[in-house]
């Protein structure tokens, strides 16, 4: 089952966003790819900024789009 995204949480160059998934134009069942464009376009920056970043889809429908981290 696909669920609907509710939430976008962004961190971006130490700054956090939250934005409603209607503002974004992001649908349920979108691709990380496709998240990551949606989420630079509103950045204004260009995608490949966020080659490094995670994509995590929460079980609440919420997905949260973050620098991948590093340990050690």
């Amino acid at each position: 089952m696909i669920q609907e995204v509710k939430m976008v949480h962004i961190r971006f160059e130490g700054r956090s966003y939250d934005i409603a998934e209607q503002h974004l134009g992001i649908q349920g069942g979108m691709g990380d790819r496709i998240i990551k464009a949606h989420v630079a376009r509103h950045l204004e920056v260009p995608v490949n900024r966020l080659d490094t970043y995670v994509v995590d889809h929460r079980p609440n429908g919420d997905v949260i789009v973050r620098p991948e981290a590093v340990y050690g």
